[in-house]
């Protein structure tokens, strides 16, 4: 149970429930502490998560005391939340999930009995605007079914559904009992508040086609031997975090999730990052979903269209622009960790991997058939104009340093890339270009990385020209056909990284912020995504128990719902960052993947022809 000023519980005792538009996250203890209406980058409705419940909660559990849950589990292959209660005088199960495709931001709440009679408990705090605004609320009656209304300047919410709470000191809490076989079903829905109170929906109608939504997509996901549950549910998470509308998928929907309890290294991710997306599709690509895939590149056309020199790092959900970043000084922070941030400034930096990201995702799509219009390759042909005239740039590379810029080995091999796959395109699929001039870019990017990115004494790349320090990230170099994942270099790189970067339960940081190469105070957990690159390296490489054992234990931290968050706190045993978030579940199946390959070809079986591995790119680069 809540106390007056308690916060929120923690990360890993989150489900998500999501209807392709936005998401909320709902506690084990039956509290709905975050959700954004409509959109996943609107002002929260319910805001616990990062203060108490004044911010604004659903919670939903039995009154007796000791009530326990038995189960929580997605309904199959969906997001359809089922909770199983167990109380003295019986036990109930409370479905929770937002309807897909019917284009009302709704939460519906199912309570059954299963056995006995169960006491339920409701208590209902909506607040508008990030917890700022107290709606006006109010009691109505129309046709004899009674409502909730809540109401503040442009937005709106109902609440339909019996036994409506009564209200007292902004919260409104009631009480209903529900015996064996029966049933109580609760919406809470938003709307525009000049408009018309909307009627209660279908609620059979409403479960049966969001189970078969969910449950008709996950159905073309590929059988794998090995994770095949975890590979499942992280694709359906990357659709989950997709906006059905424009196709923008956001890197979690949350804000703010502290990497560090206590510290302020807390950001906003609720929106479309050209790298992130770009990686989550070709996880798609590799998995049969190339309509996700389409969607994706046409957000990403509209988004980045205009003058190249206005390319940004990341987009609002419709690719909307202006993300400034501001503190909301209303919230305490998740476990005290402030502050509490709304938009990103990392919108503004120059990051030069992103071009060559979009650029190799895109070159996936051409390979599986799908052609370039006039639009599509001429911005592509714009973007690679505006990496050559910042070709001499320093950046503030993948984990978006806010400190000095510099030229980071990663990102120059991500242009190395851009151009390789701007060449293979007029070379290999006939599309126009001055190609003389990318594989002359191209290939002086090689030497210059070679000669500046690589330390021979170390025998290992570094994070960045003129430094001795390692980083997580160039154990991308493979990922985009730079190098062989066996060539000695990558190999004494990943010596180095174990000896430097490897935290004492095995699992990899980014970068050492002790350095203040990011301009921040030092310290930060593991990020998992880094974890999940090694591992694909131990896979590629031969070194298949390590890679098996380190991928047991990585799966491991997921919660019982399948959920992973960004870092993973190994000393308190706790999921830190934002949460569920997409890097950690793409590169979850990209890793899966190469253990795939990798077991394949000891088996001397042929390997799924979606392999996201270049092999021609890794030839042409010994």
């Amino acid at each position: 149970m809540w106390l007056s000023g308690a916060m929120a519980t923690p990360i890993e005792d989150y489900a998500l429930i999501s209807d392709l538009h936005t998401g909320a996250l709902v506690s084990r203890a039956g509290s709905m502490d975050w959700l954004c209406l409509p959109r996943f980058d609107s002002p929260s409705v319910f805001g616990a998560l990062l203060g108490t419940k004044d911010h604004g909660r659903w919670l939903l559990e039995p009154v007796a005391e000791g009530a326990r849950v038995l189960s929580r589990t997605y309904l199959d292959a969906t997001f359809i939340l089922q909770t199983v209660w167990r109380t003295d005088g019986g036990e109930v199960l409370v479905t929770d999930f937002m309807p897909v495709g019917d284009r009302r931001a709704s939460v519906i709440r199912r309570v059954r009995g299963l056995s006995g009679t169960v006491q339920m408990r409701q208590e209902l705090e909506v607040r508008f605007n990030y917890g700022d605004t107290v709606p006006w609320m109010r009691r109505e009656s129309p046709a004899g079914t009674e409502q909730l209304l809540a109401i503040a300047g442009p937005s709106a919410m109902v609440l339909h559904g019996g036994n409506i709470p009564h209200g007292s000191d902004h919260r409104h809490t009631g009480e209903f009992t529900v015996s064996m076989g029966e049933t109580v079903d609760l919406e809470l829905l938003w709307y525009r508040s000049h408009r018309p109170t909307p009627a209660k929906t279908d609620v059979d109608a409403a479960l049966a086609a969001t189970r078969r939504y969910w449950q008709d997509w996950a159905g073309h996901c590929v059988d794998l031997d090995r994770y095949q549950e975890p590979v499942r549910r992280s694709l359906l998470v990357l659709r989950a975090l997709t906006h059905e509308d424009t196709g923008g998928i956001v890197a979690a929907p949350t804000t703010s999730l502290p990497e560090e309890f206590g510290g302020t290294r807390n950001w906003d991710y609720r929106y479309c990052w050209l790298r992130d997306a770009a990686l989550t599709l070709e996880a798609m690509m590799t998995h049969g979903y190339q309509d996700e895939a389409l969607h994706w590149r046409n957000w990403l056309l509209r988004a980045v269209a205009g003058d190249p020199e206005d390319l940004q790092i990341m987009y609002a959900v419709d690719g909307g622009r202006d993300l400034p970043e501001r503190i909301l000084h209303q919230f305490p922070g998740h476990s005290g960790s402030r502050p509490v941030r709304l938009g990103n400034g990392a919108v503004g930096q120059y990051q030069a991997d992103v071009v060559g990201t979009v650029m190799v995702s895109l070159a996936r799509l051409r390979e599986r058939g799908v052609k370039e219009d006039n639009f599509s390759w001429a911005l592509q042909r714009a973007l690679l104009g505006f990496l050559e005239r910042h070709l001499e740039d320093p950046d503030h590379g993948i984990w978006e340093v806010r400190g000095e810029p510099r030229f980071f080995t990663h990102s120059r091999v991500m242009m190395w890339a851009a151009f390789d796959r701007a060449a293979r395109a007029v070379r290999e699929d006939g599309l126009e270009g001055p190609v003389e001039l990318w594989e002359a870019l191209r290939d002086g990017l090689r030497v210059e990385i070679l000669a500046r990115g690589y330390d021979p004494e170390l025998n290992s790349f570094v994070q960045c020209y003129g430094s001795t320090l390692p980083d997580a990230s160039l154990l991308q170099l493979p990922h985009v056909g730079f190098l062989p994942y066996d060539d000695p270099r990558m190999l004494g790189t990943v010596a180095r990284l174990e000896d430097t970067l490897l935290n004492p339960d095995g699992l990899l940081l980014r970068y050492e912020s002790t350095s203040g190469v990011d301009g921040l105070e030092p310290g930060e957990n593991p990020f998992l995504a880094c974890s999940f690159w090694l591992a694909e390296q131990y896979a590629r490489t031969g070194r298949m128990r390590e890679a098996l054992d380190l991928m047991d234990q990585l799966v491991g931290y997921a919660n019982e719902v399948g959920l992973l968050s960004e870092e993973y706190d190994t000393v308190n045993g706790r999921m830190a960052g934002n949460y569920p978030q997409a890097f950690s579940h793409l590169a979850l199946v990209r890793a899966v993947d190469a253990v795939h390959v990798a077991e394949a070809q000891r088996r001397g079986s042929p390997a799924r022809s979606a392999d996201p591995v270049d092999a021609a790119s890794l030839d042409r680069s010994i």
